[in-house]
């Protein structure tokens, strides 16, 4: 457990809940991060934007992630966010699973007549902190200009390896793993029975949790559809299949690196980014500002002060090399489902739009991203049981923090029906 957080055990010994008081950095820790930014040791720039190309072709150009260090430096108030990320009530949670001792997870009960417990479960680079704009309209709706009857009791857990869950020291510690030990989390927290939402690996786990769980949930909420179902004959797969199929090739010959490091050389990566906080921002921003839709302004959705927390978060827990290897332990433990296999549970997906021109790239300066956009519905039927498809011409991949409040929406209708089972 990173030294920076305080632990008293409020059930006792062999209780199945430990309680953290406090999320407290200790001052020398955040000195020493603000003087190794200072002390940036920058590597030779190329102007790749010189002959006409874009400026972010070969990664984050040199001018955008000096103004970003010298924010996190000077700009950016840790102690002011850290109240922030302290206030609702966070929890380690023993689980059975030898590797993986405890978990930890944010716990808010909900306010209203009958609250549904719901599961958060993040995605890289991201954290716990994904959730924090729509915790409170998803357990106080009353307060947020809702409905009462929608509340939900959530619980927001960190992925092994991720923020204050502590790293597995033993490999294994796979998606599918996780799955089971968010179900054994929520029987610890008295959920028997629970709905969940994950985007990225979240939605990977939330599916896998469908599959392999199904009676201990009520329906699966995702932002990507993350398991495929083989086609009997590829040659009836229809165009927009196969449209899809090359967005996804367009995207990964411009964007697959991260996955092929991480996924087979995590170790080597993380000493560096564990190091070195200009690598980590430059690793991580690199994504998040080119997975998140831009406003009218050309400016992220997501507020730069949430980058900040999340970089902040990765470093004072150094985990992300634990988090990193989330792609290696996918890489060993597949998930391949059979001819006729799919999540049988009702599932809803709300997904960045593939309808239209703006779904084959995205802007980030002057450099076109590729972008996937969603898959076809028909696609996903084969492995889901799909009861309700949104596809937003707004937002990207971190819909909580970009379009929190359409995310609400889409949440709440889509759990609805199932209140009264």
């Amino acid at each position: 457990m990173p030294a920076m957080t305080s632990v008293r055990d409020g059930a006792g010994q062999g209780a199945s809940v430990v309680e953290p008081i406090q999320i407290d950095v200790p001052d020398d820790e955040v000195a020493e991060l603000r003087r190794r930014l200072h002390a940036t040791r920058w590597a030779p720039e190329v102007d790749d934007s010189a002959d006409g190309g874009s400026a972010w072709a070969a990664g984050m150009p040199g001018p955008v992630l000096r103004e970003l260090v010298a924010e996190w430096a000077d700009g950016y108030d840790w102690r002011a966010h850290e109240r922030e990320l302290a206030a609702p009530p966070h929890l380690l949670v023993r689980t059975e699973d030898p590797a993986v001792p405890v978990v930890h997870a944010v716990h808010v009960r909900g306010s209203g007549p009958a609250p549904l417990p719901l599961v958060l479960t993040h995605g890289w680079p991201s954290t716990f902190h994904e959730w924090h704009r729509v915790i409170g309209p998803l357990t106080d709706p009353a307060a947020h200009g809702g409905d009462p009857a929608d509340a939900f009791h959530v619980v927001a857990p960190s992925l092994p390896g991720y923020g204050f869950s502590p790293a597995p020291t033993v490999p294994g510690v796979s998606p599918r793993r996780v799955a089971a030990l968010w179900v054994g989390l929520m029987r610890s927290l008295g959920y028997e029975r629970f709905a969940a939402h994950g985007c990225d690996w979240g939605s990977y786990v939330t599916s896998l949790i469908g599959l392999d769980h199904p009676a201990a949930v009520v329906g699966l909420h995702m932002g990507m559809v993350s398991l495929g179902a083989p086609v009997s004959d590829p040659a009836l797969r229809s165009a927009a299949e196969d449209a899809y199929r090359g967005r996804v090739r367009r995207w990964a010959r411009r964007e697959h690196g991260y996955i092929a490091v991480q996924s087979t050389k995590p170790a080597s990566l993380a000493p560096g980014l564990t190091d070195s906080p200009a690598g980590l921002a430059a690793w991580l921003a690199d994504k998040w500002w080119s997975w998140s839709d831009r406003d009218a302004h050309g400016e992220p959705l997501v507020p730069r002060e949430d980058l900040l927390t999340t970089l902040s978060l990765y470093w004072f827990t150094r985990t992300i090399g634990s988090a990193s290897r989330m792609y290696y332990e996918s890489r060993r433990d597949p998930v391949v489902l059979q001819p006729g296999q799919r999540v049988e549970v009702p599932c809803g997906f709300l997904l960045e739009s593939a309808g239209d021109d703006r779904s084959a790239e995205r802007r980030l300066g002057t450099a076109a991203v590729p972008r996937t956009g969603a898959p076809p519905r028909e696609r996903a039927e084969r492995a889901f049981a799909v009861a309700r498809w949104t596809e937003t011409a707004v937002g990207g991949h971190f819909p909580a923090l970009e379009t929190p409040e359409l995310f609400v929406d889409e949440v709440r209708a889509f759990f609805r029906p199932m209140r009264s089972g």
